[in-house]
């Protein structure tokens, strides 16, 4: 697995949602595993998808559309 984005826990896991609505699997882990897990959104987590899957999720989630003008 290739990491893709790494921020607050809550964009993570929403990322983690639209990535599987396009069918690129993808998974979520915590920056710090030992931490305890407190329920905090705003805790640093990592997403990884597969190599295979990474150029087509960086297209949809980072290169300018030019149809939104």
């Amino acid at each position: 697995m290739k990491l893709f984005y790494t921020g607050p826990v809550i964009n993570a896991e929403l990322l983690v949602v639209m990535l599987e609505k396009h069918s690129i699997p993808a998974t979520q882990s915590f920056v710090d595993a030992a931490a305890p897990d407190d329920g905090d959104l705003a805790r640093p987590a990592n997403v990884f998808v597969s190599p295979v899957d990474y150029d087509r999720a960086h297209k949809l989630f980072y290169t300018e559309r030019e149809d939104e003008l």
